[in-house]
């Protein structure tokens, strides 16, 4: 067996496993994933079911399936469900390409820097729903202000990420870089941008989350469609079963999108050793 030789407080070497044997597999991590929510809803259907609770407000596990069912098997639930994910996609490309540009200028232009990130800075803090008049009045009701407020919801998070990554690089891998006469082009390619691409992918996780987010928010300004819709419709006729089938369905989706990100994302930084999978 491989051992690694690491040093105790006492600073006698000890022999230990290079890798713990007992890092769980994927379909047991996803089981165990499932296991907390799986047993929630149970203990609720149980206190349901013997009377311990109404479930009129909160309704049981049973109902919400039925709810589920009925909208999937119509084919309205995959109607909002892709009415949604259109305006994050679009939202979130726009977002966090406008970011990431922000971000990478503003971190390596002193000049520009000084400009512009006390601004940004500051409309950070404005709250999502401050926009919705202002997008009406400038977009109409349509699709287009939807997804600006998505966008700008993606934006921040992304914008702050990469500029926070561009500025914590170790000072002494550029100095390396240029020792070596690296040009501009090499040095961003080989130091700068395996450098920041691992906190600008949390970043990009991050403004998706928020993209999903603000959709909310988006799909309360005259949509016809749309899980944002889909709650608000639950809420306007009385129906919390359709509402938390909305809410599991938002679960559902924003899960599978931000492991679609990261699947997609995950080689671009295969060659990091970390430690996750052996503490």
């Amino acid at each position: 067996m491989s051992v690694t030789t690491v040093l105790s407080d006492d600073t006698e070497p000890k022999a230990v496993p290079a890798r713990r044997s007992a890092v769980l597999g994927g379909g047991a991590r996803l089981a165990l994933g499932l296991l907390l929510p799986l047993v929630l809803a149970l203990g609720w259907e149980v206190a349901v079911a013997a009377g311990l609770a109404s479930g009129r407000l909160l309704p049981p596990p049973s109902r919400v399936t039925a709810a589920l069912w009925t909208l999937a098997a119509s084919g309205e639930l995959w109607t909002h469900v892709e009415a949604t994910l259109i305006r994050v996609g679009l939202g979130f490309a726009f977002g966090a390409g406008a970011g990431i540009l922000a971000g990478a200028l503003t971190a390596t232009l002193p000049t520009l820097r000084w400009l512009v990130d006390p601004s940004l800075q500051a409309l950070r803090a404005v709250p999502s729903l401050a926009w919705v008049p202002l997008f009406i009045l400038w977009f109409g009701i349509l699709e287009t202000p939807k997804v600006a407020l998505i966008a700008v919801g993606v934006f921040f998070p992304v914008y702050i990420g990469v500029a926070g990554a561009i500025a914590s690089v170790d000072r002494k891998l550029v100095e390396v870089g240029r020792i070596f006469r690296l040009s501009k082009v090499a040095l961003a390619r080989r130091i700068l941008l395996p450098a920041v691409l691992p906190a600008t992918l949390t970043a990009l996780r991050t403004g998706l989350g928020l993209g999903f987010l603000f959709v909310v928010a988006a799909e309360l300004m005259g949509a016809s469609e749309g899980l944002g819709y889909l709650l608000l419709d639950g809420q306007q006729f009385s129906k919390p079963d359709q509402i938390l089938a909305a809410i599991i369905s938002f679960a559902v989706v924003g899960k599978a999108a931000d492991a679609g990100l990261v699947a997609l994302t995950s080689p671009l930084v295969r060659w990091q050793d970390t430690a996750r999978e052996t503490l």
